[in-house]
């Protein structure tokens, strides 16, 4: 029987809500070609595989490798895992939800393995065949991955996260011999913030190079405090330094597909829309009504932004107040 084995990224008590796309991928993939769903959890504790196995979400086993070299993550230590644990369990296809981390992981693991990739995967249409968006999501192709095994990654907008099912039982897998090959963290940094990450929330803000400057980006996270969402920006903005890069949304930034998806002052180049043309309901404020943000925006209103958001604030806040 064919395995797909899904990599699951944990904390020290549960599965990372990143994973869950990833493994709702691997459920349909196990189903089209009939074999099973495995989870694999790494670090240098695994303590969160119980809880990932008490929910299931449709894996029948949740293997473990624990090592002091798995944490912090460093692409080199994580890819001996992964290769040593395909080769043990004989896995089929192997991969998960397309995270900074396994973007990272999974083509190591495949060049080692001399495995193909079939990348950014937005569906599943046979035991080993895919489709993904390719020219910046101008059009759609169809890949068939030969030979076994195989690496995949997916966008996870495109699946809806996987949900609890029966329960998995778990088992270890004795550590390889790990090497970092030189790397080593020195420190990590991580950004503290009370709103939802870009890549979860249900309501995402974002601001374009109109904006002009930084400090004008503080209506739109009055916007996006009021909704409860994440604020995030086009290349054009953080490539002039307005916010961080890390809330870049494009193709080379993070795919988002939230409920409802602000953009202004943004053109719609387009390598911003490959990043949240999925989104269920888009609403464009743009002074241009060439712009290409309104051939995909549900509702779109040309002003400035100077004029519309303010009174855009106004009018949440009095609606929620």
């Amino acid at each position: 029987m064919s395995i797909v084995l899904v990599i699951v990224e944990a904390d020290d008590t549960d599965i990372k809500a990143v994973s869950l796309p990833g493994i709702a991928c691997g459920k349909e993939l196990a189903d089209k070609s009939g074999g099973s769903l495995e989870f694999l959890v790494l670090g240098a504790s695994t303590a969160a595989a119980g809880k990932i196995a008490e929910a299931g979400y449709g894996a029948t086993k949740v293997h473990t490798i624990e090592h002091p070299e798995l944490a912090p993550f460093t692409a080199e230590a994580w890819t001996d895992a992964v290769v040593h644990a395909v080769k043990t369990l004989g896995a089929t296809a192997f991969g998960g939800t397309a995270s900074s981390t396994l973007r990272d992981v999974v083509p190591r693991a495949a060049a080692l393995l001399d495995a193909p990739v079939i990348a950014e995967v937005t569906g599943v249409t046979g035991p080993a065949t895919f489709t993904r968006e390719v020219s910046s999501g101008r059009a759609t192709v169809t890949l068939t991955a030969e030979g076994s095994p195989y690496g995949f990654t997916t966008r996870g907008s495109e699946f809806a996260p996987a949900a609890a099912g029966a329960a998995a039982t778990v088992a270890s897998i004795d550590a390889p011999e790990i090497s970092k090959r030189g790397v080593e963290v020195l420190s990590i940094e991580k950004t503290q913030s009370e709103r939802p990450s870009l890549t979860e929330a249900s309501v995402v803000v974002s601001g374009g190079r109109g904006m002009r400057e930084g400090a004008n980006f503080k209506v739109l996270e009055e916007l996006t405090d009021l909704l409860g969402g994440a604020l995030g920006a086009s290349r054009a903005a953080t490539d002039a330094g307005m916010v961080p890069a890390d809330l870049q949304v494009g193709q080379t930034g993070k795919v988002v597909a939230p409920e409802l998806y602000f953009a202004v002052a943004i053109s719609g180049a387009i390598q911003h829309l490959a990043g949240m043309k999925s989104s269920k309901t888009i609403v464009a404020v743009n002074k241009d009504p060439e712009a290409p943000i309104f051939q995909v925006a549900d509702y779109g209103l040309v002003a400035k932004w100077e004029d519309a958001m303010p009174a855009i604030v106004a009018l949440v806040a009095a609606r929620k107040g």
